[in-house]
């Protein structure tokens, strides 16, 4: 038995829409030899079953045993072939990439003014839309076919070509190193989070300054400035100036309004500098510009005229509900988010394959949350349980921390008190193991750790002890990120004033809308 979740060829099938499955029969119709091919009795097996096993593959003598890894790989070669010629998935670059391979036939056939032709048309296309790359690979690809092939104009086109490569060359390199730090800025804050200390702050600073590379604002493309936004932003996440994160996510979307063909081109792109963007609203706590932004973001990828593919419904599915959950915790209407769960579920069980073990535990993370402010504190246990035992989680060490730190509270709360001491243990071994122990942490293992010694009318008095101690880092540049994960104070104000701690955040809200 094989584990179909697993199984490339299987889940490709699955990802099949019944146009990409017709598409991929008339393809292997072609030819009337393929009619009966193992490959395509391959193919109407897996499109019937539930699960795979190759013991019934074998068994129906569709392939013997020896045979049967071979046609799995051709078969998924030929849905991959099938799917590159629907029109579903042509684009841009599969044009551009379509004329190069045609120009290159023709070249390898002599036939060089024919391959020059399509290059120049296809270059061109690369340089409207900002394929600097593609551009660059058809400018060396001119330059082979024209000292092969002499004309009148031979010199001043060498200097042409030149050029254009150098150019292309310069914007190429950019391109790259401000992708490369932006891919290395966003893998720190997966594996650490935000900076913990001043050491940390200044690590990550001299990093970034070191590796950003010089530029001239005046020469910057499109594809240069995307990446330039992205690892400012990335920078601006990491040392928690989440203001700044505000700056480049609006820089980031802004862009591509300025250039507007880039959002059919780039829609993945578009998506994710709409998510930061109102990410970085909800962390300055701009409620009424977050739900605004939501309001348009939403409205622009359910348009008819916005790129539709199973990537792009994957993470519309992702980014629409995380922002809708972090609206209602903004508001404090918990209650009616709970109207979220269930298709946030369905979402995870339909793209579960697709999305990584991080996102998907941000969501029961937040889902936790929801609960947990419904006063639904088993519940709140329940979600946090599959972030704690979750042994494959090797990112976002700070979710781990906190998801340890909310359960211990709504075991309190929900009276499953009788083996808080030993997860209280459990917990700081974690914490300290993970070196992620903060003033906001170790004061709240402390006050539940002492809950056991304290008379029931004292209670309020340690609430009350314990708001003011944790009040002082509400703005601390490097504890205040306790609060993003957890909004403790609004749970010990909520036990100090006898009210719920939906409540305590409703009124805050109405205070902060903008």
């Amino acid at each position: 038995m094989t584990n179909d979740q697993k199984d490339p060829l299987f889940v490709l099938v699955k990802s099949l829409s019944k146009s990409e499955k017709r598409q991929f029969k008339v393809y292997v119709g072609r030819l009337g030899g393929n009619t009966d091919a193992k490959f395509l009795a391959l193919f109407n097996h897996l499109d019937k079953s539930a699960s795979l096993d190759e013991q019934e593959i074998i068994k129906k003598g569709i392939v013997t045993k020896l045979q049967l890894s071979n046609l799995k790989a051709h078969l998924y070669k030929q849905i991959l072939v099938s799917m590159r010629l629907s029109p579903v998935h042509q684009n841009v670059r599969s044009q551009i990439r379509e004329q190069m391979d045609f120009a290159t036939i023709l070249y390898h056939k002599g036939l060089y003014k024919q391959s020059l032709k399509i290059l120049e048309k296809a270059k061109n296309l690369a340089i409207e839309n900002d394929e600097n790359t593609s551009a660059y690979e058809i400018v060396e690809l001119e330059k082979i076919i024209e000292t092969q092939y002499i004309t009148r104009s031979i010199h001043t086109r060498a200097d042409e070509l030149t050029i254009q490569a150098k150019e292309l060359s310069m914007k190429n390199v950019l391109t790259s190193k401000l992708s490369n730090l932006s891919l290395q800025l966003y893998g720190i804050m997966l594996k650490t989070g935000y900076v913990k200390n001043d050491t940390e702050h200044k690590i990550i600073t001299e990093y970034f300054h070191d590796k950003l590379p010089t530029y001239d604002w005046s020469l910057l493309g499109f594809r240069e400035k995307l990446w330039l936004y992205k690892a400012h932003l990335w920078y601006s996440f990491i040392v928690q100036d989440f203001i700044s994160c505000y700056k480049y996510s609006k820089k980031w979307v802004d862009l591509f309004y300025e250039y507007p063909k880039m959002i059919t081109l780039n829609p993945v792109f578009y998506m994710r500098g709409n998510h930061y963007l109102l990410e970085s609203l909800y962390l300055i706590k701009d409620q009424s510009q977050l739900k605004s932004t939501l309001i348009k973001f939403e409205q622009t990828i359910s348009s008819k005229t916005f790129p539709v593919d199973d990537n792009i419904e994957m993470l519309s599915f992702q980014f629409v509900y995380n922002n809708r959950l972090n609206v209602h915790f903004l508001e404090g209407t918990f209650t009616e988010g709970e109207g979220l769960v269930q298709p946030i579920l369905k979402g995870i069980k339909t793209y579960g394959d697709r999305m990584d073990d991080h996102h998907i535990m941000v969501f029961y993370y937040k889902i936790g949350c929801l609960y947990f402010g419904m006063d639904e504190y088993r519940k709140c246990i329940e979600y946090l349980s599959k972030i704690i035992h979750n042994k494959s989680l090797r990112m976002r060490e700070d979710l781990m921390c906190f998801a340890r730190v909310l359960s211990l509270v709504a075991h309190y709360e929900a009276g499953m008190d009788y083996h808080l001491e030993s997860q209280l243990r459990e917990t700081y071994k974690f914490l300290i193991k993970m070196d992620d122990l903060h003033e906001v942490q170790k004061a709240m293992i402390r006050f539940l750790k002492n809950l056991g010694d304290i008379f029931p009318h004292q209670i309020k008095d340690e609430f009350k002890k314990l708001h003011k101690t944790l009040k002082q880092y509400e703005n601390h540049p490097y504890e205040k990120r306790a609060f993003l994960y957890l909004d403790i104070l609004s749970w010990l104000e909520s036990n100090i004033e006898g009210k719920p701690v939906a409540q305590i955040i409703q009124e805050k809200s109405k205070v902060l809308i903008r």
